[in-house]
């Protein structure tokens, strides 16, 4: 299983818009993926419920993990969008 640890980059953490971008971004990856704070259940990473479930504060570590082909890159993707905190999913 492929995973990245990252430290969130948005001050707000994964809630309201940048849950919305997160989310869309996963989609628009193809894989399915997951999500975790440390120690933490993982949820669909593609699931907006799931997502503000985790309640992740800026600064948190989370865990994004996948075992489909292709995730390596996708998860490279994502780890970068997560961590610098942007608006779109940076390009493959």
């Amino acid at each position: 299983m492929a995973e990245r640890r990252v430290t969130i980059g948005w001050a707000e953490g994964l809630h309201a818009r940048p849950a919305s971008i997160f989310v869309r971004a996963v989609t628009a990856t193809g894989v399915p993926i997951t999500i975790a704070k440390p120690g933490g259940n993982p949820v669909n990473a593609a699931s907006m419920l799931g997502l503000l479930g985790l309640g992740a504060q800026g600064g948190e570590e989370v865990i994004l993990a996948s075992d489909a082909p292709g995730a390596d890159e996708a998860l490279d993707r994502l780890a970068k969008l997560v961590s610098e905190g942007l608006d779109e999913l940076p390009a493959a």
